[in-house]
């Protein structure tokens, strides 16, 4: 069982870039799919403050509502990113 979750939408290209990355990384993740109106998204509100998408969270990290692709990609680099 993987300790990243990652709350998405299907053709959401910033879910696409995280979802890259993470296969990039050779990461497994949880996908849970949101609805497409903003307004029944309430389980990513209440984790993120917010109902846009992409937003992951990372439990083993304490990281419970990360919100915005390019922040993603970056924290996923430097936790889990190689030294190589």
């Amino acid at each position: 069982m993987s300790n990243l979750i990652l709350y998405e939408l299907p053709g959401c290209p910033y879910c696409a870039k995280v979802k890259n990355k993470l296969s990039e990384l050779g990461l497994e993740y949880e996908p849970r799919e949101v609805p497409r109106a903003h307004s029944e998204r309430t389980e990513v509100e209440e984790i993120s403050g917010q109902t846009g998408v992409p937003v992951l969270v990372d439990e083993e990290h304490d990281v419970d509502g990360m919100a915005e692709s390019d922040d993603i990609v970056a924290y996923l680099e430097k936790t889990y990113g190689s030294a190589s």
